[in-house]
């Protein structure tokens, strides 16, 4: 009895109950869900970005706006490691180091054209991130920081006693991009309008930091991968015992903070054409530490606004001389103290949208789960074990 009825189960045809109501479509305009309002807001930061030389195409506002948005993909690349995988690295300058100096020696003692320095500052940054990852991301919080720390500081030592860097004078003429024959520094002119050496790499900037930096992170953010981030992040035991291989998903996020890192100080060494190791010291690994953190960790608009704001506020307050890093002390420590998730958390919604309360479904009566016209197999098979008579259970049971 209980294997004709497995064999009607199994041969019935299950089909699901049909809704009872209309759903309503989820809101996709822009004040009416958290994704479009971010989606036109950006939209509206690139429009920014690309009209700022129609604005003010003055050197000092270009060569400070590049330098932003340098920062800005730089600390993407931390915010990798620290706001989605929770790694503490103090020392993230020391990657930002290695590009730079790869990209100089590989342009000016090797006389490698910039966009075939790429691919070796990639694969520097690839190793400096296998070396030092691989052995010490069994560490947690306080004791990895250390570790990171002593290996940026290991990273500065080392530029400024070898020749191949230029020691402590480190390395100069360092040339722009060129393609082909024509290099940023010859510019282009369309419609009459001339685009002078500086504009060009500001617009290519923009596009490597809008492409890679932002897009490329946020959209790693977003899959697999940055899942096995947030869940090691959350609680790494518990993603261990999910099946998260804790240790690939944190150097893969090593890695690729790295390989950030390296395109950043490619970019910065061709826009400054000079490196030196002062420039590689502890206290910008802590700037930009602060800004993800200051911003929100874990969040592309927070860490957006952090960069800009670390990056451009002692301009800013260049005006007060010798009181501006004062200044901008405090600034942080005000915006801390009342904004301690950071100027825009990840789990941040919108203040209109808080106020919203969601529309109850229409009411229905109550209906079994599953009511087909016709029975898909005789009533007699479809019957329970246990509505059986008894002696018909029994063979039930034996069988």
């Amino acid at each position: 009895m209980a294997r004709d009825l497995a064999g009607a189960l199994k041969h019935a045809p299950l089909r699901a109950p049909a809704p009872l109501f209309e759903r309503p479509r989820a809101a996709g305009g822009i004040f009416d869900s958290q994704r479009g309002f971010m989606r036109a807001l950006g939209g509206l930061v690139v429009v920014l970005v690309a009209v700022l030389p129609f604005l003010d195409a003055s050197p000092y506002t270009i060569s400070i706006a590049t330098s932003a948005l340098i920062y800005v993909m730089l600390c993407m690349g931390l915010n990798v490691v620290v706001g989605y995988a929770g790694l503490l690295d103090l020392g993230y300058i020391a990657f930002f180091a290695v590009g730079a100096y790869v990209s100089g020696i590989f342009t000016t003692v090797l006389g490698f054209p910039m966009w075939l320095a790429l691919p070796a500052t990639i694969a520097a940054c690839i190793i400096a991130g296998i070396i030092i990852g691989a052995p010490t991301l069994r560490l947690r919080s306080d004791y990895l920081a250390i570790v990171t720390l002593g290996f940026g500081e290991i990273i500065r030592i080392t530029a400024n006693n070898l020749d191949i860097t230029g020691g402590p004078s480190g390395i100069h003429g360092i040339p722009t991009w060129e393609f082909l024959g024509w290099s940023f520094a010859d510019g282009f002119t369309i419609a009459g309008l001339e685009f002078p050496e500086r504009v060009v790499f500001y617009y290519f900037v923009a596009l490597v930091v809008i492409v890679v930096g932002v897009i490329g992170a946020g959209r790693l953010g977003k899959g697999k991968l940055g899942r096995a981030w947030k869940a090691v992040r959350d609680d790494e035991d518990a993603a261990e015992a999910m099946g998260i291989n804790t240790y690939i998903a944190k150097i893969s996020a090593y890695i690729i903070g790295a390989v950030w890192a390296g395109m950043a100080g490619q970019l910065m060494a061709t826009h400054l054409s000079a490196i030196s190791p002062n420039s590689f010291q502890f206290l910008y690994s802590a700037l930009i530490l602060m800004a993800v953190v200051l911003g929100g960790m874990g969040s592309t608009p927070g860490v957006i606004i952090g960069a800009l704001f670390v990056s451009l506020a002692p301009e800013l307050l260049r005006d007060f001389a010798e009181w501006r890093y004062l200044i901008f002390g405090i600034l942080l420590v005000v915006v801390m103290l009342f904004r301690p998730a950071g100027l825009w958390p990840a789990t941040a919604v919108l203040p209109w949208l808080k106020k919203r309360r969601p529309t109850p479904p229409p009411f229905t009566a109550a209906v079994g789960a599953y009511e087909p016209n016709e029975p898909a197999v005789e009533p007699s098979v479809m019957e329970s074990v246990d509505g059986l008579p008894a002696t018909d259970a029994e063979e039930g049971r034996r069988a």
